[in-house]
């Protein structure tokens, strides 16, 4: 093993990135991001996924990683052990790691829809990869990582064909306008939609036009906890999109279902959903309505349910929107209060990283649910397929509260 002194001799001066001193420890700690204003000399010249040398303000080699010279995060950093160079072999063996885990936590085929690659949580910085049964779909985020899908997409292809995926896709961002879409990469060619296996319950995912890579699979053990709490139960589903709270629930015995989104063609998919578990969603009601209009209007009509779910997109998609989305959830969950039964239960969810768990349990104070207090009996975040490093907190983003009224 290389000496940090042969490391640092051996990176030319064009590919050393100086941290600053704020910044150096957090690195050294393992965070997986050096933030474009944590540069103080290097990069100039560099091209998008350039693997660069991290230092520290005294010259201490803290890693490698790949720079980006457009994206607020300059340096995603994918080794701090001594290697000679960050190559496709270093990233190969990487994705082999994180598919190996994921072949002894899904082994049973009780589950066919899982992350196979959890991007920094699992040591390789904005790669994500989704597996549909046999279909496998590629996403990047930043320009640095997809500057290399083309350089590991074929070692990948032969790791997961020897796992029976027989389509690779990626997931490529669309013209400002347009929708994302899915370009070939290997195998045959994937079809728009599949059906899989979640802890036991079949689900239709769209493929072509899901979002994210077609569907939300963070949110697997949480659905599986909605559905040990919906026997006998009313239960309301806001932003359902695709059904999958509502499927779980209707399976565990909710006496009725009301799913709520805006898009119409979102209640199709969870309608086929709940017909190939043999649940018949004529029983069940889909509302295409903006949830807080929806909330309102339920209100007036003095409508309540007995389980509420919440699970609402990203309210702040930078940190500048914290304070404005802190706000947004308190209002909702108020609304959400004011439709759940005297011994309900509420389901509140957020995907914003830049929202932490115990700001979000405070958007569901007694204050924030307008006086009508509940136990906080539970706080969860995403299934172990979506692992994170102690040191990133962006990683920990999933926050799903559970709460009960008295």
């Amino acid at each position: 093993m290389p000496s940090r002194r042969t490391i640092a001799e051996h990176a030319s001066a064009e590919s050393v990135i100086v941290v600053s001193p704020a910044a150096a420890p957090r690195v050294e700690r393992g965070h997986p991001w050096v933030y474009r204003e944590a540069v103080k000399s290097g990069g100039r010249g560099l091209a998008v996924g350039e693997v660069v040398q991290v230092r520290g303000p005294d010259g201490q080699p803290l890693g490698q990683g790949l720079w980006d010279p457009r994206s607020p995060i300059a340096v995603r950093m994918y080794c701090r052990e001594l290697l000679p160079r960050l190559d496709e072999n270093v990233m190969a063996d990487l994705l082999a790691r994180a598919f190996a885990l994921r072949d002894v936590w899904f082994s049973s085929g009780n589950t066919t829809a899982f992350r196979l690659c959890n991007g920094e949580g699992d040591g390789i910085a904005g790669l994500v990869v989704d597996r549909y049964g046999s279909v496998a779909v590629v996403k990047t985020d930043g320009d640095a990582m997809a500057a290399w899908v083309a350089r590991i997409a074929e070692r990948m292809w032969l790791a997961l064909r020897d796992r029976g995926v027989t389509s690779l896709v990626q997931r490529v961002a669309a013209a400002a306008a347009g929708k994302d879409r899915n370009r070939a990469l290997f195998g045959a060619p994937a079809p728009d939609c599949v059906e899989v296996v979640e802890n036991g319950i079949a689900m239709v995912v769209d493929i072509a036009h899901g979002q994210k890579t077609g569907a939300f699979l963070d949110q697997r053990d949480n659905r599986k906890m909605v559905r040990s709490l919906a026997a006998g139960r009313r239960v309301l589903n806001l932003y359902s999109y695709a059904g999958g709270f509502s499927t779980a629930a209707a399976l565990g015995g909710a006496s009725h279902v009301t799913s709520v989104d805006v898009a119409q063609a979102a209640h199709c998919a969870a309608q086929r959903s709940m017909r190939l578990n043999g649940i018949d969603p004529d029983g069940h009601a889909f509302v295409t309505a903006d949830v807080p209009s929806f909330l309102e209007h339920a209100r007036r009509q003095s409508k309540q349910w007995d389980l509420v779910i919440s699970d609402p997109p990203s309210f702040a998609p930078n940190e500048k929107a914290r304070l404005r989305a802190l706000a947004a959830y308190r209002k909702l969950h108020a609304a959400c209060a004011a439709v759940l039964s005297l011994k309900g239960v509420l389901c509140a969810s957020s995907c914003s990283s830049h929202v932490t768990a115990d700001e979000f349990a405070q958007t569901l104070d007694g204050a924030a649910l307008g006086g009508k207090g509940a136990r906080l009996v539970g706080l969860f975040g995403q299934p172990c397929d979506h692992p994170t490093v102690p040191a990133w907190p962006e990683g920990r983003y999933l926050k799903f509260a559970v709460l009960v009224r008295a």
